[in-house]
């Protein structure tokens, strides 16, 4: 496996649960972590950045409880939005290194995912929670703006689409992918995907109608939302749970993904032998998994045993 550009950083007593690149600047990454494998305990935002001789700690800021997902703002450089365990958004700034500016507190489980709205126009976050509901959000105002309910049991990934405004996925344990519209009543689509709880779902990149589940029948399925009664294609090599998936920002047919099996996949569904590359560097769970927008190939994850890495696989720098 190559490793150029990359770097590995402990955090210790941390175990990750979701890492992003920063849309603002190259190398910059948040990781969403929990004490005590998110069972109990305490959460930590951790800012790091990556520099010659590797991976530094910007910032930290601790929450009190388990932080299982982050996102970046997509209007302020600064600004993060975390989900926790007590059911609360966070809403940080890195230039003001104290407590949150916005904490909203409606949900009454787990909020398990959040995502910032990438389509320009609109600043809108939607986070998913082991409550069955997905909340939309205004960060500007204090409370959300609506609730979506249909999902029969808990969400663990809510995704907005990159191409059409007010649109978004969310994939949960009732073993449904849903779409919704914030402008339409109800759910827009409900997709069978897995006979088995989906624990995340991305939107590709290239596609308008394709998306990715991954499941914990250790499978990947893409979805063409013109015509859902069977997957495009069906991705198979975990040997447990699918914890998350990613579509890569650079290339329409490539995706990563990372699993419990402690490993990270790429694949390309267009061919044949789709799986190109295992990455066994991590020796427990393996949960958060992102591709940067700024360098072409770099890759950042984290895991269970407290450590973050950033790296260039062998097949995306050859595919770079």
């Amino acid at each position: 496996m190559g490793t150029a550009g990359g770097g590995v950083l402990r955090l210790p007593g941390l175990h990750g649960y979701a890492a992003e690149f920063s849309p603002y600047w190259p190398g910059r990454v948040a990781c969403a972590a929990a004490q005590y494998y998110g069972i109990a305990g305490c959460g930590t935002l951790a800012v790091l950045e990556q520099n010659e001789t590797g991976i530094v700690l910007l910032r930290s800021f601790d929450w009190n409880d388990g932080l299982f997902d982050v996102t970046w703002s997509e209007n302020n450089e600064h600004v993060l939005i975390t989900s926790s365990g007590d059911g609360s958004l966070q809403i940080w700034d890195i230039a003001k290194p104290k407590g949150p500016l916005q904490v909203y507190k409606e949900h009454t489980q787990e909020a398990y995912s959040v995502d910032w709205s990438q389509t320009r126009g609109e600043q809108l976050v939607v986070s998913g929670s082991w409550d069955q509901t997905a909340k939309l959000w205004d960060p500007a105002v204090g409370k959300s703006l609506r609730t979506f309910k249909g999902h029969e049991g808990v969400i663990y990934s809510t995704i907005w689409s990159p191409h059409i405004p007010g649109c978004f996925a969310s994939a949960s344990g009732d073993q449904t992918l849903r779409i919704w519209d914030v402008k339409a009543p109800g759910v827009r689509l409900v997709i069978p995907a897995h006979q088995a709880e989906i624990l995340s779902c991305d939107w590709c990149k290239y596609d308008e109608n394709l998306l990715v589940t991954g499941a914990v029948d250790c499978s990947l399925k893409g979805w063409d939302l013109r015509n859902v009664r069977q997957p495009v294609f069906v991705l198979l090599g975990h040997t447990y749970a699918v914890r998350r998936v990613k579509f890569s920002p650079f290339h329409a047919t490539l995706l990563a993904s990372c699993s419990y099996d402690f490993t990270v996949r790429f694949w390309d569904f267009s061919k044949p032998n789709p799986l190109l590359e295992t990455v066994e560097h991590h020796t427990e769970f393996t949960c958060g998994l992102d591709l940067s927008l700024h360098k072409c190939g770099q890759v950042v994850d984290c895991a269970w045993d407290e450590l973050v890495k950033i790296y260039t696989p062998s097949c995306l720098a050859a595919a770079g």
